[in-house]
């Protein structure tokens, strides 16, 4: 015989998956969103695939050619520079690390902001207290000033400088997640879950996060912009990617000393730069009108 009972709390699954599906379909409807994605994918294949079909690298020197100008007919179609290297390829090498740093580190930044976040949002009492107020000790020192000191710390380079990125850019993940998490704990399904004997953990990894996965998505499209900034602005003051390893921020630094003589040294670079930064802020425009709940 069929029966009618089902469970009295039983934790959504299928409402946020078709949500989810609803609101991205709310972004593919957003034109200039979706152009900025097309030209992001395009930009990242062409940094990461683009040297492949060259003979050679951006630190190799070609000495019959040092200085060249460009030329969109010959081995070097964008010119050399004073070493005899390749611009069009120092450039998407440097693009390579700036995009790397950027995108993993959002995504670090991110998540350890998120299992912070929705850990101290659950928990609640003494130690969510605990918690933020290291995260509000953290807010007061100037960004860019422990960003600094902390690359200093760590001996300069690419991974101090991603290390130094990660450590100041997960506190604002955590804050927005905290007082999601804090909502959630309220809920039924939490609380069913709870006297079904599920420990906090599994409770903050399979309830708490994925049901912020809404703002997690927002913000993280906010976050990869800031952090490819944070790396080329370091890495023009000469603390971040160092030479002869190329980054957007160095070979700008570069391209600013001669700026008088070879503006090309400094509009390639950050042309591409300037490109990126727009199409992540289009994205991310998008992705907050596709995901805001007043807006039905």
């Amino acid at each position: 015989m069929p029966s009618d009972i089902s469970p009295p709390f039983a934790a959504p699954t299928a409402e946020p998956a078709s949500t989810l599906r609803l609101q991205f379909r709310r972004f593919r409807k957003n034109r200039l969103a979706m152009a900025s994605v097309y030209l992001l994918t395009l930009i990242v294949l062409m940094c990461f695939f683009g040297p492949m079909f060259f003979p050679f690298t951006g630190e190799d020197a070609d000495f019959d050619n040092i200085g060249a100008p460009v030329n969109l007919f010959s081995i070097h179609p964008f010119g050399t520079d004073d070493y005899g290297r390749d611009l069009f390829i120092r450039v998407l090498e440097g693009g390579q690390v700036s995009l790397t740093i950027g995108f993993l580190g959002a995504l670090v930044a991110g998540g350890i902001g998120v299992l912070y976040g929705a850990a101290a949002g659950y928990v609640g009492g003494r130690l969510d207290g605990f918690m933020m107020r290291l995260v509000e000790v953290l807010y007061g020192f100037p960004y860019v000033i422990l960003v600094i000191l902390l690359s200093l710390l760590f001996g300069g380079g690419t991974v101090s400088l991603f290390a130094a990125i990660v450590f100041t850019l997960w506190l604002t993940p955590a804050v927005i997640v905290r007082a999601q998490a804090q909502s959630l704990a309220q809920r039924e399904f939490i609380q069913a879950a709870r006297a079904g004997g599920m420990t906090g953990g599994r409770i903050v990894l399979q309830h708490i996060v994925p049901n912020c996965v809404s703002v997690v998505i927002v913000y993280g499209s906010l976050l990869v912009p800031e952090v490819i900034l944070s790396e080329s602005f370091l890495s023009f003051l000469g603390i971040g990617v160092k030479e002869p390893q190329a980054s957007w921020g160095n070979l700008i630094q570069v391209g600013t000393s001669a700026m008088s003589t070879d503006l090309r040294l400094l509009l390639l670079p950050g042309g591409l730069l300037a490109t990126v930064l727009f199409c992540l802020n289009f994205i991310a425009d998008g992705l907050r009108d596709a995901f805001d709940p007043n807006d039905r």
